[in-house]
This record gives structure tokens, C-alpha cells and sequence, in this order.
């Protein structure tokens, strides 16, 4: 099992900052696994995220409605759903009444590529856990908030 202290080799001055130093080392950790983890499919988390989104819903949504429901708030939202519709994942649909307002909608590839990872995708990153800690680990991140 790791140890902050000895992963980082460093000190902390109270548990309080050692627990927040913690949780920003292992959000990163986190990130550097799934990265690797959407390599091979060509999209990253982000765009991941989008797809499932879209799969959800099962109906066009607005940019900014995607964007609001984004786990991690991403400021180019916009080029990373360009760069979906670029490998036919996603499709944007104008509105008839409001040009301005644009709906992205996923696309069958979409659809069989969030099928094809569902298949690989495993959630060994969490696998140190019972399912008793990961709700208490849940409960005390949503306390955070």
C-alpha cells in the first residue's frame, strides 16, 4: 500500500495538509491511468465524458448543457467536441429557430466505440478498496465539497 510521505518524500505539517496533498497526488495519478487507458481509442477522459453524456440522454444537447454536466470543467469543451466530429463520434445539428444555438448529437461510431471500451474498461483503479471504503471514501470527498 502506498504512503504519501514516502511516495513524495516529504513531511507535513498537520494531517489536514497531508490529506490535501494526498488527494491532489492520487486525482493526478488517477488521470495519468486513464490516459493511458484511452490511448488506444483515440480520444482522451474528456472526450470520453462527452460520449457518455451524449449516450445518456439518448437526444441532442445543447454545447452548454454538455459542458455543465462535464465531471471535469473543461475551457476547450468546444475543440475537443470539434475533434469528435472530425472522427464521426459526434455530429453537430443547427437549430432551425437560433442559429447561434448548435445541439451535438452521438453517432452509431460514437455509440460503438463507448460500447467497445465498456467492454475493456475495468475499475482496477479502485481495486484496493471493499465496497464499504470506496462508499465511505464517496462520502467523506462529497463532505469536501
Amino acid at each position: 500500500m502506498g504512503d504519501i510521505s514516502r511516495d513524495i518524500n516529504s513531511k507535513f505539517p498537520s494531517k489536514k495538509v497531508k490529506t490535501l496533498i494526498n488527494i491532489k497526488y492520487t486525482a493526478n495519478w488517477l488521470n495519468s491511468r486513464q490516459n493511458i487507458f484511452f490511448k488506444p481509442y483515440g480520444i482522451s477522459p474528456q472526450q470520453f465524458n462527452i460520449l457518455r453524456i451524449l449516450k445518456g440522454v439518448g437526444e441532442p444537447l445543447k454545447v452548454q448543457i454538455i459542458k455543465d454536466r462535464m465531471i471535469e470543467r473543461a475551457p476547450n469543451a468546444t475543440r475537443m467536441m470539434d475533434k469528435l466530429c472530425a472522427k464521426k463520434l459526434i455530429e453537430r445539428i443547427s437549430c432551425p429557430d437560433d442559429r447561434r444555438v448548435v445541439h451535438i448529437e452521438i453517432t452509431n461510431n460514437g455509440v460503438k466505440l463507448l460500447e467497445k471500451i465498456a467492454k475493456n474498461f475495468k475499475e482496477d483503479l479502485l481495486e484496493n478498496l471493499t465496497e464499504k471504503e470506496a462508499t465511505q471514501l464517496s462520502d467523506l470527498l462529497d463532505k469536501i465539497r
